[in-house]
């Protein structure tokens, strides 16, 4: 009979290796590869768990699109490396996996900065997700420099997914949003080529879902209680244009059309649309919706002709121009939200200024900006050693931009009193009959939302509120009488029918 030694001990565990703890870093594109991972690592019979001492591995998936967000995963994943080194310290095992985005675009440079990673997993590779939390079992007694030659299991995609062809499987997901709303990825990379992304060295070229598996996954998002779908991509117009729905009727706007028409769905809502190819078809199909909501979001990054033309953006002043005017005037009541870029190699002051009076004189909805962060591997990142903005004016150029859309949206929201919009709960205190919400003009997370009074509905319920105040970028109200008040458990009543219009 073999004898049993404690390493083999420590093997056994991390085989049958019992929990996992998650970190999801980054956009709702990287937060669905979470949620595919979660659902496969449940399905497998490993528990979730959101505390790190206990967890047999810590799965950290990271973002890596800007310098910023690499710092802060960097940092994420050094805290999992400690708490691996104290378990093993005590003699227990641990792993820690790193996936998503910095994987994919900085692997040599990660395990140098972060030593003792137990696996890499690329973002065309989160099938892999198991094998990598499994994995091989860590020495019970690590040497004094723990991780200097440290074997690292690497499931980077041999194989090429990044193009035409392959199309990732969002279903079977442990979502991580309410169960009440949802993101519903519609394709993933992009072909555009902006100067200042980093996207397409990370995801690859565009790759469109094809409908009947987009419409598969709405339906399995709505059964598990999603009241609102959330379309992302990296860039969403030009959805289907790679898989030949080019036609009449067909891409974008056919896409909507046929969610429009899903049943037991209150607000399908679109995000990161690219303006420049954006059709007088689509604008129809958002017009005639009766549950794509009157929202979208546009990123813009400029207005300056020759920054557009430095980013390489394919559009124009003018042409945005005559797109924002098409969805006001077609659209009526439509929410536009958009986000700029300040500080752009080589911005003026002139063009600076050209790009807030731009802000004033249209008035978005809702609007972000970002100060400019040099890519070294991009067309701008290049530029920027010798056409860089001091980080300082930067950050000064963003705070005025940002201060000119705050007058602009206290206006709004002042003008939204005496307004009766749906609302759709998110949180909900039945002990102090209060709840917090948003109507079809705030998508979630990134905009303001309607604090709620004398509330006794829960959370995902879709209700009819008055606006009766603000406060900074919220909006205050209460209930209607016909809407508030005690409810049957939902799954013994039908989903309310509401009006979704964005006002």
């Amino acid at each position: 009979m073999t004898k049993s030694t404690p390493e083999m001990a420590n093997a056994e565990k991390t085989r049958r290796m019992e929990s996992v703890a998650f970190v999801s870093l980054g956009c709702p594109k990287n937060l669905i590869d979470s949620e595919r991972m979660l659902g496969l690592l449940a399905a497998d019979g490993i528990a979730v768990t959101d505390d790190s001492n206990t967890a047999d591995a810590i799965v950290i998936n990271t973002c890596g699109f800007l310098e910023a967000s690499r710092r802060e995963a960097l940092e994420v994943i050094r805290q999992a490396v400690e708490s691996k080194n104290r378990a093993i310290r005590r003699g227990r095992s641990k792993r820690v996996v790193v996936a998503g985005c910095l994987v994919q675009r900085d692997k040599s440079r990660l395990l140098e900065e972060a030593p003792g990673i137990d696996a890499l997993v690329g973002v065309f590779d989160r099938e892999n997700i198991i094998a990598a939390v499994r994995g091989a079992a860590v020495i019970a007694s690590p040497p004094a420099d723990m991780g200097k030659f440290h074997a690292v299991t690497r499931m980077m995609g041999r194989h090429d997914r990044s193009r035409q062809g392959y199309t990732e499987q969002d279903g079977a997901r442990l979502r991580l949003t309410p169960r009440h709303y949802a993101y519903l990825r519609i394709s993933e990379g992009c072909n555009q080529g902006c100067t200042f992304c980093t996207i397409p060295g990370i995801r690859g070229r565009m790759r469109s879902k094809p409908l009947e598996q987009i419409i598969g996954e709405a339906r399995e998002l709505i059964a598990d209680g999603a009241r609102e779908l959330n379309l992302i991509g990296q860039d969403t117009t030009s959805y289907g244009g790679d898989i030949g729905y080019n036609g009449p009727g067909q891409g974008l706007s056919g896409l909507l059309r046929t969610l429009d028409q899903l049943q037991d769905v209150g607000w399908i809502r679109l995000l990161y649309a690219y303006p420049s190819n954006f059709t007088d078809d689509m604008i129809r199909a958002l017009a005639d919706a009766r549950r794509v909501v009157q929202y979208l979001d546009i990123p813009l990054q400029h207005i300056n002709d020759e920054i557009l033309h430095a980013m390489r953006r394919k559009v124009t002043r003018r042409e945005i121009e005559t797109l924002l005017d098409k969805l006001r005037r077609r659209v009526p009541g439509i929410t536009i939200r958009t986000t700029f870029i300040s500080g752009f190699p080589g911005e003026t002051e002139a063009q600076h200024r050209e790009l807030v009076d731009f802000v004033r004189q249209f008035g978005f909805d809702c609007l972000g900006v970002f100060e400019y962060s040099p890519e070294p591997e991009t067309p701008a990142g290049r530029l920027w050693r010798t056409r860089g903005v001091p980080a300082a004016v930067a950050a000064r150029r963003r705070e005025e931009i940002m201060l000119t859309q705050q007058e602009i949206v206290f206006k709004k929201n002042a003008a939204m009193i005496g307004h009766t919009p749906g609302v759709l709960i998110d949180q909900a205190d039945p002990r102090r009959r209060t709840a917090v919400g948003r109507y079809a003009g705030q998508a979630p997370d990134i905009d303001g939302q309607v604090r709620l009074h004398d509330c006794s509905v829960a959370a995902g319920e879709l209700i009819q509120a008055v606006i009766e105040d603000w406060k900074h970028y919220d909006l205050i109200g209460r209930p209607l009488p016909a809407t508030n008040g005690p409810r049957e458990p939902r799954e013994r009543r039908k989903p309310v029918r509401l009006p979704v219009a964005s006002q």
